[in-house]
């Protein structure tokens, strides 16, 4: 129960950090068209009613209490479900690929934009404190943004125990600030109607599709909330939704609109105005904090992302850090921490305020949501055993709602909301280009294999031009368990030396988040002298051969770990655009292949029983 509450209490912290913060913009620029002619009590009864019944469809109905279902072992995201489907179903693969990596690069988008959104409009709550301290918005949020991803290699638990008694304090004061003023206008209860809802869409016109962008704000943050699945687990995500999470929000857009209805005024920003002069610093400071908690939750999920996407081939192999010796879903990736870093830095200072930041966000959310959409339908049938008209009749409707709001959105395409899609292109091209690459390198590598049971037959001949035999166990790795390692060739022609025990080894990455121990190390006796040894590890596994090392001892293969020599290949990657990839794609597939960390590293072996020969290879 103790542990049970403790992630409760995290999720609140990490998983709903964002959707939290929703209510200091989204309500503000869903009225901004309306402002020049006056707001009238349906529009704003409709507007709140639209914002707490796509938050009860999409965060409740969709994510709440279905996607934290379709679950790979217990991870989400939309890679993971990739994964699960590939696992599933033999068919529409390319499809379902090209949505997985389509899914994941416009998260990395939403990822970068979040926070710099976020923040700046808690700062911004400062001019309302006091006009002197506008100018400091900018300097501060940059502050702000620095100290935050330092800490982030501190790691998720550490971060969600300081960050979640604050977030639980921000949703009591979203309660309390919406339960002060509902009763200025109890007409906003007419807002729990969904009829109103569709009253407004059916009835605002060119308007209402340009308001229905900002709508969609409400919800920014159910990404992540799937993403984050693997470090809190369901019913705490659950639990935190129903309990805390969602009753704070309801209350808190029910309290915003009946101000604005009894003071018309308050538009400029209803949700800092409502609060009582006494209280608004401490409202902006808590909001503050909040804010920088809403960041860190797509910040979490994208480096759960960043390592499904290397497990399953998406991007090289990147420096991946465990920070909790418990739940191995808890992670620091410094490749993709210094990328995010980069992008909230430059997205604050190009656009300078929340306002014009708003214009450029819902794209990217919306895209994501609309691909995990399509995805569930092929869930539905393939792991549910639904038919395919079942699964997209049950769909549809929410597949039209957020299609509606991806069309409202690319509205805003030529006010900055170009810049997530320009996000997400680079990222599809850059996974694209990995994938792409790697398969080419393989099958070029491939002409020159030699199949390891003739290789083994010809080398063990007695004969003048045998090797010599030296005392150890030598280890070879290689992506391919039937054909002679290169390295291994490679070896024998220039030391001229076999030693006693010769591993194959083979890590190979499953179509599921974790391999249990048992079923982690296969071998296979191939000769006197060769053992084939296939290592498997879960794509969301810490992937450490020297631990899966140990367990072959148990299976009677004995060696000792400072007696034994790993091999490894260094390929020296050579553009040739008349063949393979264009000459741009060479140039960036071996841009890419420089931020991966060296091999030994990350599959944590001994440095100093590690040998590197290296080769060129042409693509």
């Amino acid at each position: 129960m103790r542990k049970f509450l403790t992630l409760l209490l995290g999720s609140v912290g990490v998983v709903y950090g964002d959707i939290g913060t929703s209510p200091l913009y989204a309500f503000r620029e869903a009225l901004r068209p309306f402002v020049e002619d006056g707001v009238s009590a349906e529009e704003v009864i409709g507007l709140i009613s639209l914002m707490v019944w796509t938050l009860t469809t999409i965060v409740t109905f969709k994510y709440v209490l279905f996607l934290l279902r379709a679950d790979n072992d217990g991870e989400g995201g939309t890679l993971s479900l990739l994964a699960l489907l590939m696992k599933k179903t033999g068919r529409y693969m390319p499809v379902l690929f090209f949505a997985g990596i389509i899914g994941a690069a416009l998260f990395i988008g939403d990822a970068m934009i979040t926070p710099a959104l976020s923040v700046m409009s808690a700062v911004e709550g400062l001019k309302l404190v006091t006009p002197v301290l506008g100018d400091y918005v900018l300097p501060i949020s940059a502050v702000i943004m620095i100290l935050l991803f330092m800490v982030q290699s501190r790691g998720t638990a550490a971060v969600s125990k300081f960050f979640g008694p604050i977030t639980v304090v921000w949703f009591l004061a979203l309660a309390w600030g919406g339960l002060l003023h509902i009763s200025d206008d109890y007409q906003i209860l007419n807002a729990l109607n969904p009829l109103n809802a569709i009253w407004f869409i059916t009835h605002a016109g060119f308007v209402g599709l340009i308001v229905l962008g900002a709508v969609f704000l409400t919800v920014t943050g159910a990404e992540a909330l799937y993403a984050d699945l693997g470090h809190f687990g369901r019913k705490p995500i659950q639990a935190a939704w129903f309990i805390l999470v969602f009753p704070a929000l309801a209350l808190n857009y029910l309290g915003q609109g009946a101000y604005v209805l009894a003071n018309p005024a308050a538009v400029e920003n209803p949700f800092y105005l409502m609060y009582p002069d006494w209280a608004l610093l401490p409202i902006v400071l808590l909001a503050t904090a909040a804010t920088i908690i809403a960041s860190q939750a797509v910040i979490t999920g994208a480096f759960s992302l960043a390592r499904q996407a290397v497990h399953l081939g998406f991007l090289p192999r990147l420096q991946i850090t465990f920070t909790s010796e418990t739940n191995t879903g808890q992670i620091y990736v410094p490749a993709v921490n210094m990328l995010l870093f980069v992008g909230v830095m430059v997205l604050i200072f190009t656009f300078g305020d929340s306002e014009s930041l708003a214009t450029a966000y819902g794209i990217s959310v919306t895209g994501a949501m609309v691909v995990t959409t399509l995805m569930c339908v092929q869930y539905l049938r393939s792991v549910w055993g639904w038919s395919a008209v079942t699964s997209a009749l049950v769909l549809l409707p929410l597949l039209t709602l957020e299609v509606i709001f991806l069309c409202a959105n690319l509205l805003k395409i030529h006010d900055g909301g170009w810049v997530p899609v320009l996000l997400a292109l680079a990222i599809m091209v850059v996974m694209w280009t990995w994938r792409k690459g790697s398969l080419i390198l393989r099958q070029k590598t491939a002409r020159n294999d030699v199949p390891l049971e003739m290789f083994i037959k010809s080398i063990e001949r007695k004969s003048d031009h045998a090797p010599v035999s030296v005392p150890g166990t030598a280890v070879f790795l290689t992506s391919v368990p039937d054909t002679t390692p290169a390295v291994l060739l490679h070896n024998i022609k220039h030391n001229h030396v076999l030693h006693e025990q010769n591993v194959i080894l083979t890590v190979t990455t499953a179509d599921v988040p974790y391999v249990s121990d048992a079923q982690r190390v296969k071998m296979t006796r191939l000769s006197e002298r060769f053992l084939r040894l296939e290592v498997s590890f879960g794509f969301m596994d810490d992937q450490n051969v020297s631990r899966a090392l140990a367990l072959c001892k148990k299976a009677g293969f004995k060696f000792e770990i400072m007696q034994t020599s790993f091999y490894l290949g260094r390929r020296n990657i050579i553009s040739d655009p008349k063949s393979g990839l264009p000459g741009w794609q060479d140039k960036l597939y071996i841009a890419t292949a420089g931020i991966g960390i060296d091999p030994s590293a990350y599959f944590r072996l001994p440095a100093n029983r590690v040998v590197e020969i290296g080769e060129q290879v042409v693509i």
